[in-house]
């Protein structure tokens, strides 16, 4: 029978840099679907701030599932409002999603050293700057 001991499984260089390309991949998409999510919020917005001018019995016309329906701004309104809701819900669900995948990320390259690409020359320039800011200056002496 199995005991409850964890065994560390011991990853090889490609399965690291594998798992932590599908992380960031992951992440990636939790950020896009974030952009589109705000992208429909703002359309509901502008939609909604131009039915709450017109009278609440004028027609409209409202795209549900690829059928175009004819109602009035009274019935579309409410609908719209709640949708621009449920939209935002969505949206911070996501935003703390990202958040839990940055942190994952960030604990996976801490356990296994990984560094990318133009994080290391980054660094590098900024010591050169910060070394190269001491040079050239002067201080007297007291005589």
């Amino acid at each position: 029978m199995a005991t409850g001991k964890k065994t560390k499984t011991l990853y090889t260089q490609d399965q690291v840099v594998a798992q932590f390309n599908h992380l960031r991949q992951e992440q990636r998409a939790i950020a896009s679907k974030i952009g589109e999510l705000e992208l429909e919020k703002n359309e509901h917005k502008i939609v909604i701030d131009t039915l709450q001018e017109v009278d609440a019995k004028r027609k409209c016309f409202r795209l549900i599932g690829g059928i175009l329906v004819e109602r009035t701004a009274g019935e579309v309104l409410p609908a719209l409002q709640h949708n621009q809701e449920q939209i935002i819900k969505a949206t911070e669900k996501l935003k703390e999603r990202l958040g839990t995948k940055g942190e994952e990320i960030n604990q996976f390259r801490q356990k296994y050293n990984i560094k990318v690409r133009g994080e290391r020359e980054s660094n590098q320039e900024e010591s050169k700057e910060t070394k190269s800011s001491g040079q050239g200056i002067l201080v007297a002496g007291k005589d």
